[in-house]
């Protein structure tokens, strides 16, 4: 199967989820729409992950590729049901493109644990992982309402929506479990980002997050490991809606 990836910033790839599409043969195709590459045909795409990146569901004026990406997701899923994975601005861009409401949160960055919500303690999604679960927080927006026929799988508390689903294909996380080593390092160089620590966390905030990240790092790729697993089996499900 080939993976389409759509990217917003250079230093914001599938991360860890990388590894485990190699280990099962699974190919990935990269569209980094920041850099002004086109999206491809939707008969061409299998699947879709919609990772993230700086900029703000909102911010069409500055990032005109916006509304079209918001379109090929709405078609994506609603129209073709393919199966998709949306991690922070792209669980955003799902809501969005869905009817949800996107807007400013307040700022959540830390390794901070995850809980399930009723209706996720019973999802496919996340079968397996104990409830709550580290995960890497670095987002100044958020999900504020789920569009129609959304659940709500996963909370925090600084975040009421950390996970969506829509149909039984389509799932949206505000969280990162994608992480590596080098991921906080990397992230530092979007300035963006480098501002929303320095705010979050003050002074020494950028080594104390890496070494919180190191510390959880083996629980997060667990957690992905198992998410990326299930995620292929929700592949199998017929569409009921």
């Amino acid at each position: 199967m080939q993976i389409t990836v759509l990217q917003h910033a250079d230093p914001e790839h599938p991360g860890s989820l990388r590894q485990f599409l190699a280990e099962d043969g699974h190919e990935m195709r990269t569209v980094n729409l920041h850099r002004g590459e086109p999206l491809p045909p939707l008969d061409a795409v299998e699947a879709l992950w919609v990772m993230g990146g700086p900029m703000d569901v909102w911010q069409e004026g500055d990032f005109p590729w916006l509304a079209e990406e918001k379109r090929f997701i709405r078609a994506a899923v609603a129209e073709r049901a393919l199966p998709f994975l949306g991690i922070c601005l792209g669980h955003q861009l799902l809501a969005d493109a869905l009817g949800g409401k996107v807007g400013k949160g307040g700022t959540e960055v830390g390794v901070l644990p995850v809980s399930y919500t009723e209706a996720g303690m019973g999802s496919v999604f996340f079968d397996g992982i104990e409830g709550p679960f580290p995960a890497l927080q670095w987002h100044g927006a958020e999900v504020q309402a789920a569009p129609e026929g959304g659940r709500i799988l996963a909370t925090s508390a600084g975040c009421a929506v950390q996970a969506l689903q829509w149909g039984p294909r389509a799932l949206g996380l505000q969280f990162h479990v994608e992480v590596e080593a080098d991921t906080v390092r990397n992230w530092l160089e979007i300035p963006e980002y480098a501002a929303a620590l320095d705010a979050a966390l003050g002074q020494g905030g950028a080594g104390r997050l890496e070494a919180d990240c190191a510390a959880a790092v083996d629980d997060m790729n667990r957690t992905a490991e198992r998410i990326y697993i299930n995620w292929l089996q929700a592949m199998t499900q017929a569409d009921t809606r």
